[in-house]
C-alpha cells in the first residue's frame, strides 16, 4: 500500500511546526537543540486557550488521551472524512497494514488508489508511505519508488543505518542527490518491524522543509508499528542520584567523549533543589594539560534564551511588563517587516518562535564586524515572516535577543541597549543566583579559565579554532552569548526546581510567572514544544523542560523535570559535543526510571552514520579548490544585506574573506554541471557559494533554507 501524505491551505491561523527528523544533521549544525518530542496540542488551540494551561494539567490530558486511544483504535487513514478538507487539529489514523502515525494539522489527505497523499501547504512538497514485502532495506526502498513512481532515476547519494527503537526491528535511511540550484530534499526511510517494511519518501522544497519541518517530525517520529505500545514513565519514581547512578553518567560522558573526540565537558547534576554533581572531563584545549573543572567557563549559545525570559518573567512580576502586553507599547519603534506581525506581537512572543518569523541568521552571522544591538533590532524590520501568526514553529535568534534589549530598556532607558542588557542581567539574574563567574564580555573570559572551542576539519578531524566567529553573537546576545560554567548553570537550573527560590528561601521570581515560560506555545514536533525561551517535552509522560546551545566550538544542554526534581547541565567545547548532548538526554532518563538501554546504540549509530557522511562529502569536494573555476571567480562580490566578499588566490589555495573573518574554500561539481565553492575552516565549514550570474555580472548565491543572497561582483 502506498501513503502519500499531501496538503494545502490551513483552515486557520493555529498549527505547529518544528525540526526533529533532520536525518543528516551534522554535528556542528545541531541549531536550536530541539528534541523529537511535543506536548501534543492542537494547533489552533495552541495559541489560545489550550496554550494556557500548566505543563502538569497537559501531561495530565494526554495520559488521559493515551488511555482512551488504546481503548479505541483510530480511524484509517484512507477515511472519508479525513480526506474531506485540510486537517482542523492533529489526527491519528493507520494504514491498512495497522502503521499507526499522526498527520499534522492544516495537511490535506487525498486517497488515489491504493496511495494516500498528504501534503503540508505550498503544494510542493510531500510525504509518501509504502507497506511492502522485501528482503531487505534496499529491496523494500526500490520496490516503494517503483509502486510511486517507477520512472524515477535519481541516483542515490549515501544508505544509511538507524538505530532499532519505537517497535521497529530495523531501520535505515537512504538520502539522495540534488543539485543546489534544485532548493530540494529528497530521503526515503526504510523500517522493519516482524517481516514487513514500511518506507516513507520525502521529497519537499528546503523552504517548505524547513518551515513545516515540526509536521514532517510529527509525522516521521508518530509511525509506529501494528501492537507496539509506547514506552511511559508515567507513575514511575525517578531513582535516587546516588554514587552508583552518578557514576553511570559519567562513565558514558567519557564513552562519548572518546567516541566523538570531544576535548571537554562540564557536568551538573541537580536534585532535590541542590547541586549533588558538579565536575569536569578532559582539557580546555586539545594539545594542551589544562583540565576542564566545574568552574571552566563555555559558551552557552542558545541556553542564554532562558536567562533572558527569566529576566522578563522579573519584570511582570513588578508590573514593568505584560505578557500580553503588545511590544510597541513598551518599545514604540520596535518593527518587523510586516505591520501586521509587529501589531500582534506580544511581549511572550518574543520568544516564542512562533511569530512566522524564520531564522535568517546569515544576516547576521556573515555580516557582524559593524553590528550592534541596535543595528540587530534594525534588522528586524527588514525581515519578512514566511508563515502566518502562531502557524507554525520558526526559530528566530533576532526575536529572543529583542526581548532581552527590549526588557532592559525598561529597566535603564538612559543606557545604550546593550550595556543596559549586561547590567540587568548581572543584577537580576546571576548575581542573586550566586553564577559569579557568568559574563557576556569576552575580554574577561579570555583571561580566565575558559574553554577553546574546537571544529572539524574537512576530514572530520577535531581541531581547536578561533572564537572569533562567536563574536557574532555579541551583537545579539539575549539570544546566545553567554559564557557559564557547569557550576553557575546548576544554580539556575536548581532555581527552575524551587521554583522561583533562592537557596536562602528569598524569593527571585514567583512561581506564576517563572511557569508562564513553560507553557507551551507552539509545537515543535512529536510531543514537543516551544514555550518562552524552553522547550516542554512530554514523550514518555513526564514532563522534561530544557533547551540546547549551539555555537562554533561549542554544544551544551540543560534539562530539569520538575515532578521529580532533577536536573542536569551538560556543556562542550566541540561542534561533535551535540552527539554528546542529544545522547545524554536519553541515557539520563534510563538511568532515572530504569528505561531501556537505548543510548549507548544509538551513539554508536550516530558515529557510523557521521563517518559515512564526512567520507562521501570529502569525496566529493576538491581541496584545494579546482585552479580553473577559482581562476574565473572575480577578486570582490557584495550583497546589499550581507556585505563584501573578497576573494583571494595564493598558493594554489583559495580564500574567502567577508571582513570579520575568512575560510579556504573547496570547490565541487554539482549534478547540474554547476560549481560550488564550499567553506572549509572549522568554525564556519559547509557554506556552499554556487557560482551564477546576475545581469551578465558573475555572482555567488549562498542560500538559507528560505532565502537566497546573490553576492555580485563589483569594482
Amino acid at each position: 500500500m502506498i501513503l502519500t501524505l499531501l496538503a494545502g491551505p490551513s483552515p486557520d491561523d493555529g498549527r505547529r511546526s518544528m525540526d526533529t527528523a533532520c536525518i543528516f544533521v551534522r554535528g556542528s549544525q545541531s541549531s536550536a537543540g530541539i528534541r523529537s518530542f511535543e506536548c501534543h496540542l492542537q494547533p489552533e488551540v495552541a495559541m489560545r486557550s489550550s496554550l494556557l494551561r500548566l505543563p502538569c494539567l497537559c501531561l495530565a490530558l494526554m495520559v488521559m488521551t493515551a488511555a482512551a486511544a488504546s481503548a479505541e483504535p483510530p480511524p484509517l487513514c484512507t477515511s472519508k472524512a479525513l480526506m474531506e478538507r485540510p486537517l482542523a487539529a492533529d489526527t491519528d489514523c493507520s494504514t491498512e497494514a495497522g502503521v499507526t502515525l499522526t498527520i499534522p494539522t492544516g495537511w490535506t489527505v487525498a486517497a488515489q488508489a491504493s496511495a494516500l497523499l498528504l501534503e503540508p501547504p505550498g503544494g510542493d512538497s510531500h510525504l509518501v508511505l509504502v507497506s511492502v514485502d522485501a528482503a531487505d532495506a534496499a529491496g523494500a526502498v526500490a520496490s516503494a519508488w517503483q509502486s510511486y513512481r517507477p520512472t524515477e532515476k535519481r541516483p542515490l547519494r549515501l544508505a544509511l543505518p538507524q538505530d532499532a527503537r519505537n517497535g521497529w526491528d530495523e531501520r535505515h535511511v537512504y538520502d539522495y542527490a540534488s543539485a543546489p540550484n534544485e532548493k530540494l530534499s529528497v530521503y526515503a526511510l526504510a523500517w522493519r518491524a516482524g517481516g514487513r517494511w514500511t518506507v516513507t519518501i520525502v521529497e519537499a522544497s528546503r523552504a517548505t522543509r524547513e518551515k513545516y519541518a515540526s509536521g514532517f517530525t510529527l509525522l516521521q517520529e508518530s509511525l509506529q508499528p501494528a501492537g507496539f505500545q509506547r514506552e511511559t514513565f508515567a507513575g514511575k519514581p525517578a531513582r535516587p542520584l546516588d554514587a552508583e547512578r552518578i557514576g553511570l553518567i559519567k562513565d558514558f560522558v567519557t564513552e562519548q567523549m572518546q567516541r566523538f573526540s570531544i576535548p571537554g565537558v562540564g557536568l551538573s547534576l541537580i536534585e532535590g533543589g541542590r547541586v549533588v554533581y558538579e565536575g569536569g572531563f578532559g582539557v580546555r584545549t586539545l594539545g594542551k594539560p589544562d583540565p576542564v573543572g566545574a568552574d571552566t567557563l563555555f559558551l552557552a549559545a542558545s541556553d542564554t534564551k532562558a536567562m533572558t525570559t527569566l529576566l522578563l518573567a522579573g519584570l511582570v512580576d513588578e508590573g514593568k511588563l505584560r505578557w500580553d502586553q503588545p511590544v510597541t507599547e513598551v518599545y514604540p519603534s520596535f518593527r518587523l517587516g510586516d505591520s501586521e506581525t509587529t501589531r500582534q506581537v506580544k511581549i511572550r512572543h518574543l520568544v516564542c518562535a512562533c511569530t512566522g518569523l524564520p531564522r535568517q541568521d546569515l544576516e547576521w552571522l556573515l555580516n557582524y564586524a559593524h553590528a550592534t544591538p541596535a543595528s540587530s533590532l534594525a534588522l528586524l524590520g527588514t525581515m519578512q515572516p514566511t508563515s502566518r501568526f502562531g502557524e507554525v514553529f520558526q526559530y528566530s535568534n533576532l526575536m529572543a535577543a529583542a526581548a532581552g534589549y527590549i526588557a532592559a530598556s525598561v529597566l535603564h532607558p538612559e543606557q545604550e541597549i546593550g550595556a543596559a542588557y549586561d547590567e540587568a542581567m548581572r543584577t537580576r539574574v546571576f548575581e542573586p543566583l550566586g553564577m559569579s563567574h557568568t559574563t557576556f564580555d569576552f575580554a574577561r573570559v579570555m583571561s580566565s579559565d575558559h574553554a577553546t572551542p574546537h571544529g572539524v576539519d574537512i576530514d572530520g578531524k577535531t581541531v581547536p579554532e578561533s572564537t572569533d566567529h562567536d563574536t557574532s553573537i555579541v551583537p545579539v546576545r539575549p539570544a546566545g552569548g553567554m559564557w557559564t560554567s557547569a557550576h553557575d548553570l546548576a544554580q539556575y537550573v536548581a532555581m527552575e526546581l524551587r521554583q522561583g527560590l533562592l537557596p536562602d528561601g528569598r524569593r527571585l521570581v514567583t512561581a506564576e510567572n517563572l511557569k508562564e515560560r513553560w507553557r507551551p506555545q507552539v509545537s515543535s514536533g512529536y510531543r514537543e514544544s516551544y514555550g518562552i525561551g524552553l522547550q516542554v517535552n512530554t514523550q514518555r509522560d513526564v514532563l522534561i523542560v530544557h533547551h540546547g546551545g549551539s555555537m562554533p566550538g561549542f554544544r551544551s544542554e540543560m534539562m530539569f523535570l520538575p515532578e521529580q526534581d532533577v536536573g542536569l547541565v551538560v556543556l562542550t567545547n566541540s561542534d561533535t559535543g551535540g552527539y554528546l548532548t542529544g545522547t545524554l538526554f536519553r541515557r539520563f532518563l534510563e538511568v532515572l526510571f530504569d528505561g531501556k538501554a537505548e543510548a549507548t546504540q544509538r551513539a554508536a549509530t550516530a558515529a557510523t552514520q557521521r563517518a559515512a557522511q564526512i567520507a562521501k562529502a570529502r569525496a566529493q569536494l576538491a581541496v584545494p579548490a579546482d585552479p580553473l573555476q577559482a581562476g574565473k571567480l572575480a577578486a570582490r562580490y557584495v550583497n546589499p544585506v550581507l556585505g563584501e566578499l573578497r576573494v583571494e588566490i595564493k598558493d594554489g589555495t583559495t580564500t574567502f574573506d567577508f571582513g570579520a573573518w575568512r575560510s579556504a574554500v573547496g570547490s565541487r561539481r554539482n549534478r547540474d554541471n554547476t560549481t560550488s565553492f564550499v567553506t572549509i575552516d572549522p568554525a564556519a565549514n559547509g557554506w556552499q557559494f554556487v557560482v551564477d550570474q546576475r545581469n551578465g555580472a558573475r555572482a555567488l548565491i549562498v542560500r538559507d533554507a528560505q532565502h537566497e543572497y546573490p553576492f555580485v561582483e563589483a569594482d
